[in-house]
């Protein structure tokens, strides 16, 4: 059997880190595969001497790409342990879009405009898994509520509406409920936008990025919706 190679495509990513944990994953992709498979014969290259599959890892802008081992491959894997950054966006956008959950709560039999209402669905669907991942993510890396490390008031949060606008939401029905609700909503989402872009830069764990990148994907899009209606 041929020795299996895989060859790692770069992604247009911030950090050069995840990279490297693609190719960890797709070394025990082959690992896992290799057990139930005979050994591959010498094929005369390191790699295939030290009786695993090789990944083929892009280099930086200028080097070449370099043909690694399993083992070394795994040896290049930064560590993306949470750091204070990552624990405290994600208790944060947990409570902030829980916010933005109860507001499409009220747009049921608010909204005067079906496209309003249709909008608050669409929203509601798409956060309320998001904060069950956040909540799995934590669970996953042991992370309690309150330990973020930042100290935030979550008021002070931004794009958080407050309570006495949330009050003015829930007394408007029709055309004033619709205005306010997309008015609060486009805040909200801004505010969602600029947490997760700062914790692409100033976060550690893979997974928090891949959650942060997703909120700024998808909230960017309906903020440009919202404008339109």
């Amino acid at each position: 059997m041929a020795q299996e190679v895989a060859v790692l495509k770069p992604r247009r990513n911030r950090r050069a880190r995840t990279r490297y944990a693609l190719a960890a994953a797709v070394c025990a992709g082959l690992l896992l595969s290799a057990c139930d498979s005979a050994p591959a014969p010498d094929s005369g290259t390191d790699a295939a001497k030290g009786g695993g599959p090789s990944v083929v890892a892009p280099g930086r802008p200028g080097e070449p790409a370099r043909t690694l081992s399993a083992e070394e491959a795994a040896k290049e894997l930064p560590d993306d342990k949470p750091n204070s950054a990552d624990r405290g966006y994600v208790e944060m956008m947990i409570v902030h879009h829980q916010q933005a959950l109860e507001m499409t709560s009220l747009a049921g039999d608010r909204a005067g405009s079906d496209r309003v209402r249709k909008l608050a669905d669409r929203i509601a669907a798409a956060q309320k898994p998001e904060v069950d991942a956040m909540k799995g993510w934590q669970q996953t890396e042991g992370v309690r509520n309150g330990s973020g490390g930042h100290g935030h008031d979550h008021g002070s949060m931004p794009g958080m509406a407050t309570a006495a606008q949330l009050t003015q939401l829930r007394n408007a029905k029709g055309a004033a409920f619709d205005e306010l609700f997309l008015k609060l909503m486009i805040t909200h989402h801004q505010g969602a936008v600029t947490m997760a872009t700062e914790v692409l830069t100033e976060g550690n764990n893979v997974r928090v990025e891949e959650m942060a990148n997703d909120v700024i994907s998808q909230q960017t899009s309906e903020i440009g919706r919202m404008r339109d209606m």
